[in-house]
């Protein structure tokens, strides 16, 4: 899942994350994004761009509420909320500027951390 509201990053970024093997839903709205965190129908992970996004901070801590912040990609922007304050509430952070290859590089490390961690669930 992405949130992203600029289209011209968003598409692109979703375009090579399915080439990648990911199934991704691309949305330049948290209330659409949202449907998708329910119980049972969460995806492993998300990617939230903080370019463009109408008050960022409350959208991360409504995203919190959701999604474990280990599991939450987020790509800085300038002049936003700080780099490493937003490593100590947990998040994955890919700075800005970034080539979409690195956050698709991002994206697997990610998805290999995640699936590792529900294997070990499983066996305990």
């Amino acid at each position: 899942m992405i949130l992203c509201v600029d289209r011209l990053t968003r598409v692109p970024l979703r375009a090579q994350l399915i080439e990648d093997g990911f199934e991704v839903i691309g949305t330049d709205s948290w209330p659409v994004m949202r449907t998708h965190l329910r119980p049972g129908r969460k995806p492993s992970f998300v990617i939230v761009d903080l370019q463009a996004l109408d008050n960022p901070e409350q959208l991360l801590n409504d995203v919190r509420v959701l999604m474990k912040p280990e599991r939450v990609i987020v790509l800085t922007m300038l002049g936003s909320i700080d780099t490493d304050e937003l490593r100590r509430r947990g998040f994955v952070v890919v700075r800005r500027p970034v080539s979409i290859g690195s956050i698709v590089e991002a994206a697997r490390a990610l998805r290999a951390r995640v699936t590792t961690e529900t294997r070990s669930d499983r066996e305990r």
